[in-house]
């Protein structure tokens, strides 16, 4: 599977610089499941792309149990779309050959690391489980521009009909590290599977990259269940995390704050003053029965009964 970046803002290649590799070399890492190349089609003063080329090793995958469906399901692990498309095992690639970009590093000019560039990323081939529309709902709402080419499941046989896999293109004036973020985090969403043990671990990643954006997105719930793997107990705590510092609607927190104001503003009477007085004296002197005789409206009372001090009120 393939994934290009281009930048097209002179110099254009400042990318290698971002990326933490040179665009005259070409650079061959070893992962568990497989290979993975870097190189540069292209690297001039105005347009200049970086390709990321994951090579998966599929007897691999069997031998070290990353395939589908784990132990079980002999006939899956052989016979699969892993080897060929973009999913978790390019979003851990990412992760590792390109950690510094995606932690926003960079030694050598840490002042690019902040600057939005005119970015595309291209990713052949991408199965897309939901289709185009989905695919444009992840990314368009992060302001992106889309362009997805749909693929026969097999040339050959196109009674067959359309498959999944789309090759996928977006586009944005975006730092490099919200773009290698947005991709780290969507590309398993929209293949809705991972080749490794979804835990704890998965939602405190989540929540790391997602901050900034995965809160607002309106595809919120949809991007957690299926990086979670849709593991309930975990979507739910990253949906509770989510929303817990989330503002009251305007108008409400606009009355609350009145309300507040109001409370604060408003002159306290001798009357209130001495019953606020008496309830104070009786707490601090330990009483746990209190007889109030004449107790007229019952206003100390009940500003007695809301400690639980007390154990008898007459």
């Amino acid at each position: 599977m393939l994934l290009t970046i281009t930048n097209t803002k002179s110099p254009a290649t400042d990318l290698g610089y971002l990326l933490h590799k040179n665009p005259s070399r070409v650079q061959t890492f070893e992962l568990s499941f497989g290979k993975v190349h870097v190189f540069y089609p292209e690297a001039s003063g105005t347009r200049c792309t970086a390709a990321l080329l994951l090579d998966i090793d599929p007897v691999g995958l069997v031998r070290t149990r990353r395939g589908p469906s784990g132990e079980g399901g002999m006939l899956d692990q052989y016979v699969n779309d892993r080897p060929y498309v973009a999913s978790s095992f390019m979003s851990v690639a990412i992760a590792r050959i390109f950690n510094s970009a995606l932690a926003g590093n960079s030694k050598d000019r840490p002042e690019l690391v902040t600057v939005p560039l005119p970015l595309s990323a291209r990713i052949a081939v991408l199965p897309c489980r939901g289709g185009e529309e989905f695919v444009r709902r992840l990314f368009e709402t992060l302001g992106y521009q889309v362009v997805a080419e749909h693929h026969p499941l097999d040339e050959k046989f196109p009674e067959w009909g359309d498959g999944p896999y789309y090759t996928v293109e977006i586009s944005k004036n975006v730092t490099l590290q919200d773009l290698l973020t947005h991709l780290y985090v969507l590309i398993p969403v929209l293949d809705a599977d991972k080749h490794y043990w979804v835990g704890k671990d998965e939602v405190e990643k989540l929540l790391r990259h997602g901050e900034g954006w995965l809160q607002s997105h309106p595809e919120r719930e949809a991007i957690v269940s299926r990086y979670l793997r849709g593991f309930r107990k975990l979507t739910r705590e990253v949906l509770a995390r989510l929303t817990e510092d989330e503002s009251l609607d305007p108008e409400a927190e606009q009355e609350t704050k009145e309300e507040q104001e109001q409370a604060i503003e408003t002159p306290i009477r001798l009357h209130d003053a001495r019953l606020q007085q008496v309830a104070s004296e009786l707490r601090t002197s330990g009483a746990k029965r209190v007889l109030d005789l004449g107790c007229g409206e019952g206003k100390l009372i009940r500003e007695l009964l809301k400690d639980k001090q007390f154990e008898e009120i007459v």
